[in-house]
């Protein structure tokens, strides 16, 4: 088992902290990005900063990326849930549940995607509320705000070109 290690870099939303190992991407998070990288950075860390940073440019829309998420076998259906979400659109809380079979595990699905430790790459921000209002982001509603507003953004661009 090999140890994880860090890389911190800085992004248009703050630091961004990317943490995982060999065995892939374990977390990227937009919060308490503090410290130093490791020396030793594995290559999946490297490419999911160089991805992150052409997300940010808008020259991508979709990521390909070596993750490794950390979660219950339901966290792990959700945020597959997340991964299929297009680039540019939301969906909301409800919507999830229905998709997931149970429309009353509307408050499951909203914790697990609460504990998504692989933000922007597992698109969480791209969940709303059914009355169409931001809701829970642990990045920060600014934060949420700022990446729907990019996408959508990036969207309508690339449409029209």
């Amino acid at each position: 088992m090999s140890l994880n290690s860090q890389l911190i870099f800085d992004s248009k939303i703050g630091k961004i902290k990317i943490v995982g190992s060999d065995s892939g991407i374990e977390e990227i998070s937009l919060e308490n990005a503090k410290g130093d990288s490791s020396k030793e950075i594995p290559f999946c860390l490297v490419e999911g900063r160089n991805q992150l940073e052409e997300y940010f440019k808008g020259e991508r829309k979709e990521f390909d990326l070596k993750l490794n998420p950390k979660g219950t076998d339901f966290q792990n259906r959700v945020w597959a849930e997340l991964l299929k979400i297009p680039f540019g659109q939301t969906t909301s809380y409800l919507k999830l549940s229905e998709k997931l079979g149970d429309v009353k595990a509307i408050r499951a699905v909203g914790g697990a995607n609460g504990k998504n430790k692989i933000a922007i790459v597992i698109p969480c921000h791209r969940v709303i509320g059914s009355d169409g209002k931001l809701v829970g982001y642990a990045g920060g509603l600014w934060r949420k705000q700022w990446l729907l507003d990019h996408e959508k953004a990036s969207f309508q661009m690339k449409m029209f070109f």
